[in-house]
């Protein structure tokens, strides 16, 4: 009535969603994810401003109170464009400077939010290993302009955006830059492996789960109904001057580059990202003598079941183990 906003006290740093009134349109529920809550339901009283908590969210005994809580981070890209995300420290206990895996989300129109990190929370606090989310150019939530800043031919300028990152990290006193790992899942995934062909002597890893290795072949060959809206992100294959862009920036073209180890983790009856694309992948990098892994999950698609998540999970922490930390 009074058009003037209303300051409330949430309950922590997450992200809220799934918003319902209740039918006296006083009080409101909404849920909370964030690094220390899973799914927590919470009812707010309008009128006084209380929040009171109806469900906490299942986490099976573990003490998510001493995970690592999010810190939103800023960093200038090649052409002075600030670009940000999120930083997870490890706890004090771990000393010295903290290795670092950042981890690009896919989409690319998709964006990384301090939500619950799952088993990502094992990486930072038992392994000691700092984790940066960043949100490149592509992703949502920083207006259309910034959404398209990485279509067709300006592809390549989200990868000098974790170049940029890289930059970033060695300011950072606390943080080795001498051991940073990229991973990332779909699109995500093409983007660690571009960065692993265009930055490989600043890396001791990379990791590419679903990802796609060359764009045009990846759009000749995922579902049809897809192709367009692909080619509207990342250019027309058919188009002769496009194709001849996407085969020079592709990391399956540029695998001589590759000089550090590489996990490619795919699902075999993926629709979205042929299996096809790992395995071209995987054959290239071989040629180099480069060490690699590759975790072929029969029977999954894009997304994987829990058990195979899980078996993922144990092989990366094994690879992070062998070439990152040591």
């Amino acid at each position: 009535a009074t058009n003037k906003a209303k300051d409330i006290a949430v309950p922590g740093l997450g992200v809220i969603s799934n918003l319902r009134w209740h039918k006296n349109s006083n009080d409101l529920a909404f849920v909370l994810s964030s690094a220390r809550s899973v799914w927590d339901i919470y009812s707010l009283n309008t009128k006084t401003g209380k929040i009171e908590r109806w469900v906490k969210g299942i986490t099976e005994g573990i003490d998510v109170a001493k995970f690592s809580e999010p810190e939103l981070i800023h960093w200038k890209s090649f052409d002075e464009r600030q670009i940000s995300g999120f930083l997870y420290r490890p706890p004090a206990k771990f000393i010295g400077k903290r290795p670092v895996v950042i981890d690009i989300h896919g989409g690319p129109d998709d964006q990384a939010r301090p939500q619950f990190n799952g088993p990502d929370n094992y990486f930072i606090s038992e392994l000691g290993i700092a984790k940066i989310y960043p949100n490149v150019r592509g992703s949502t939530g920083y207006g259309k302009s910034f959404l398209k800043l990485d279509n067709g031919y300006d592809r390549e300028a989200a990868i000098k955006d974790i170049g940029a990152l890289l930059d970033w990290i060695k300011s950072q006193p606390y943080l080795d830059a001498d051991r940073v790992m990229v991973t990332g899942w779909s699109y995500g995934g093409y983007v660690a492996l571009s960065v692993a062909a265009n930055y490989s002597d600043r890396i001791r890893a990379a990791q590419s789960v679903s990802g796609p290795t060359n764009l045009a072949s990846y759009i000749e060959h995922t579902e049809a109904w897809r192709r367009d809206r692909r080619r509207e992100e990342y250019g027309d294959e058919r188009d002769q001057k496009m194709r001849a862009f996407l085969e020079q920036i592709a990391p399956l073209n540029n695998a001589e580059k590759i000089k550090k180890p590489l996990m490619i983790v795919q699902g075999e009856n993926d629709a979205r990202v042929r299996a096809s694309e790992a395995d071209q992948m995987v054959r290239a990098v071989k040629k180099n003598g480069t060490p690699i892994w590759y975790l072929l999950a029969k029977d999954e698609g894009h997304d994987f079941s829990q058990n195979t998540l899980n078996y993922e999970l144990y092989q990366t922490v094994q690879f992070a183990k062998e070439f990152l930390l040591k």
